[in-house]
């Protein structure tokens, strides 16, 4: 049995594989500077545990829309305050971004199951519509304001 002070590594392989992604991708992070080896045994590289934590913040912030620049700034920030500033930046805008998703989502459930043959004509589609854009007048997209 191991001891637990001894974190157990993986190579590049294992690690990718843990996520289902191609070796090249972390070696395309590490490039870049999000992604650094434990070390490297016989030029091959190895991963703690800790990585897990790592790749799994790249991919869900990935998917959440960061670019990887943004991920390496929040990593790479100079300590946990900076780190915490520019992570409520990316809350507050995922949170605008959901916001905006569910009212797009309501909008195409609405259509789904309204019963008008063109449900652009549907009062509470347009009611929906307009809520959805902060109550911005139907005929107003598009047109200069004032």
């Amino acid at each position: 049995m191991k001891s637990s002070g001894t974190p157990k590594t993986m190579s590049i392989g294992q690690l990718a594989e843990r996520f289902r992604l191609a070796t090249h991708v972390l070696r395309h992070w590490e490039s870049v500077g999000l992604l650094t080896p434990a070390a490297r045994v016989n030029g091959r590289r190895l991963y703690h545990q800790e990585h897990i934590a790592r790749v799994t913040l790249i991919l869900r912030g990935k998917s959440a829309g960061l670019s990887l620049d943004q991920l390496r700034e929040v990593l790479a920030a100079p300590n946990g305050a900076m780190r915490r500033k520019l992570l409520a930046e990316h809350h507050a805008e995922l949170e605008r971004r959901i916001r905006e998703t569910a009212a797009a989502k309501e909008l195409i459930e609405h259509a789904l199951e309204c019963s008008a043959d063109d449900f652009t004509q549907c009062p509470a589609f347009r009611h929906l519509a307009e809520a959805s854009l902060g109550a911005v007048p139907i005929g107003m997209i598009g047109r200069p304001q004032g």
